[in-house]
Order: C-alpha cells, then sequence, then structure tokens
C-alpha cells in the first residue's frame, strides 16, 4: 500500500486533513506503553519516564494512498485504579496496540485479559496490534516469540515485537495497524457505493438504505465508527 511516512506534526501542520482514526494502545504498566508512543509520534525516547496516569494521547499524521491521516493515539495507564477510567476511552477507536515486555512473563499472561476487555469495550471491527517491547533485551527474554505467535494466530491479531529503545519495528508495527484501518474503511466505502444490496424502497415511494456488514479481518465485522471525514459516494 502506497504510504509517505514523513509525518511528524512540524512537517504536517498546514496539510488537509482526511481522515481521523482513533488508536488506544493498552497493557500493564511499565511495559513501555509511553515510550512506543513517544517513539512513533516525535521519535523520542526517555529515560526518566513515569509511569501514565489517567490517560493521554499523541497524534501524527501522515499520508496513505494520497489521503492525508491523523493518527490520535491514545495511552492509557496500566495500573488496575485506572481500568474504570481507560474503559470509556475505548469507544470509538478505529484501531488498537496491546503490549507486553517480552522480559516479564506475567505482562504477557495479562495479554488475554486486556484483549478481551477492549472486544468488551470497543467495535468488533478494530484491528488489533500485539507488541512486545523491549526485544533490544533479548538476554533477559522470559516470553518466547512463539508462544506470543501462537496466541496471536488464535486471537486474530497482528503481531511484532519491537523495541522503544532503539526504534526497531515501531513505526512499521504502528503504521501496519494504520493501513489496515484505511484498508477496511475503503472496503466499506467501495461496499457501500457498487452493491445495491439491501436497499429497499418504502410506503412513501423513497429508497431506504441499509447497512451491510463484511468480514475484512478474520472473523471480524466491519463497522464504521469514527471517521473525521467519508465523502459522499458517487454511486
Amino acid at each position: 500500500m502506497n504510504r509517505e511516512m514523513n509525518g511528524y506534526e512540524d512537517g504536517v501542520k498546514e496539510m488537509r486533513i482526511d481522515y481521523v482514526y482513533k488508536v488506544v494502545v493498552i497493557g500493564d504498566s511499565a511495559v513501555g506503553k509511553s515510550q512506543l508512543l513517544a517513539r512513533f509520534s516525535k521519535n523520542e525516547f526517555s529515560f526518566d519516564s513515569k509511569s501514565t496516569i489517567g490517560v493521554e494521547f499523541q497524534t501524527r499524521t501522515t499520508t496513505i494512498k494520497s489521503k492525508v491521516i491523523k493518527a490520535q493515539i491514545w495511552d492509557t495507564a496500566g495500573q488496575e485504579r485506572y481500568r474504570a477510567v481507560t474503559s470509556a476511552y475505548y469507544r470509538g477507536a478505529l484501531g488498537a496496540v496491546v503490549v507486553y515486555d517480552i522480559t516479564k512473563r506475567q505482562t504477557f499472561d495479562h495479554v488475554v485479559r486486556w484483549v478481551d476487555e477492549l472486544r468488551a469495550h470497543a467495535d468488533s471491527s478494530i484491528v488489533i496490534m500485539l507488541i512486545g517491547n523491549k526485544a533490544d533485551l533479548e538476554d533477559k527474554r522470559a516470553v518466547p516469540t512463539e508462544d506470543a505467535v501462537e496466541f496471536a494466530q488464535d486471537q486474530g491479531l497482528f503481531f511484532s515485537e519491537a523495541s522503544a529503545l532503539s526504534g526497531d519495528n515501531v513505526e512499521s508495527a504502528f503504521f501496519r495497524v494504520l493501513e489496515e484501518i484505511y484498508s477496511n474503511m475503503a472496503s466499506k466505502k467501495a461496499l457501500d457505493c457498487d452493491s445495491p444490496r439491501g436497499n429497499q424502497m418504502n410506503g412513501n415511494g423513497s429508497v431506504t438504505l441499509q447497512g451491510s456488514k463484511i468480514n475484512v479481518i478474520a472473523g471480524s465485522d466491519l463497522e464504521i465508527s469514527e471517521m473525521k471525514k467519508l465523502s459522499s459516494c458517487s454511486c
């Protein structure tokens, strides 16, 4: 898929935004969620990073197939006492990044709970990327890559190991999420434009447009949950 990955905010302030995609980053505390977000949104890493309190967000703007996409990425606190707060922020999310620390087995064991919570609060069409962070600490690895691959396949997730410290695979993981969201939106829009199925005449002679769903990501129903702009179809 064509994309221009310049995207840091200083270079795109004057660009017209076509779509805004909300993405949430979730996972246990101290797995490096804020560091991954800082690396992706600002290409920064801080050795003095502190735990997120509540919810914060960063943005990054990029171009996918000539459309300017603004990613609004929400960093949700992993501490148990903030779970009730963060659950409200799943609403309207088109993508999610679930993070664990490859050096801490418990953070991987908790991923299933995060995924279950996400699916309970978010739209069924949400694109989910599982990231094993701190891949630079290979000598301290506690979670075999094979375990994560198997889990991702079972759950229908995308998967990548990455390092917020070195930057390895951070951009590719986040951009994969954005590209999949764009692809889902384009598929839905094309279906709405090209398929007359579900359009019915009502009693007064006007046309009632009924929505339709398609399977794009394994087992997921595709629904539009949030876009800043969806241009009308010239059907």
